[in-house]
């Protein structure tokens, strides 16, 4: 009998930490929208998503280090507003999105859509701030109006 009470008290215990594991997944917020972007190609994301680029020299920069603290803090914003997060941290990789947008040291890179330079910062953002370049945009504009039935 004490080995199944023991047993019980161990699953009843353990129910609130499998509770928070599963808390991003039934928000529908997955962290795939953080992506390495060593290998990504822009092209991809091109009419689907707006891509964030972060660039730093090293994971280790404290730049670096905040962008993704504000990021991941919010990720259900960004995701309501089709952003995929892309990381490049190896200057020496020599990628792609490295040989385009031309960062130096940390960078912070929106892209659009349509694939249009909308933002490019030396420091962190929140993603508040990001989120208000965004709702300006004129494709967010109409994807807004679209959602409300306007016209």
């Amino acid at each position: 009998m004490k080995p199944l009470i023991a047993f019980v008290f161990v699953m009843f215990s353990a129910a609130p930490f499998f509770a928070q594991e599963g808390g991003g997944a039934k928000d529908g917020v997955t962290p795939e929208i953080i992506l390495p972007g060593e290998t990504a190609d822009l092209n991809d994301f091109l009419w689907i998503k707006r891509p964030l680029v972060v660039f730093a020299d090293s994971p280790a920069d404290p730049r670096y280090t905040l962008q993704m603290e504000y990021l991941t803090k919010r990720l259900e914003d960004l995701e309501a507003r089709d952003v995929v997060v892309l990381t490049d941290t190896d200057p020496s990789a020599d990628s792609a999105l490295r040989n385009r947008l031309r960062p130096r040291g940390f960078m912070l890179v929106l892209i659009g859509k349509d694939g249009t330079i909308y933002l490019r910062k030396p420091l962190p953002w929140d993603v508040r701030e990001i989120s208000r370049v965004i709702d300006k945009m004129p494709m967010r504009q109409q994807e807004m109006r679209d959602r409300r039935g306007g016209s």
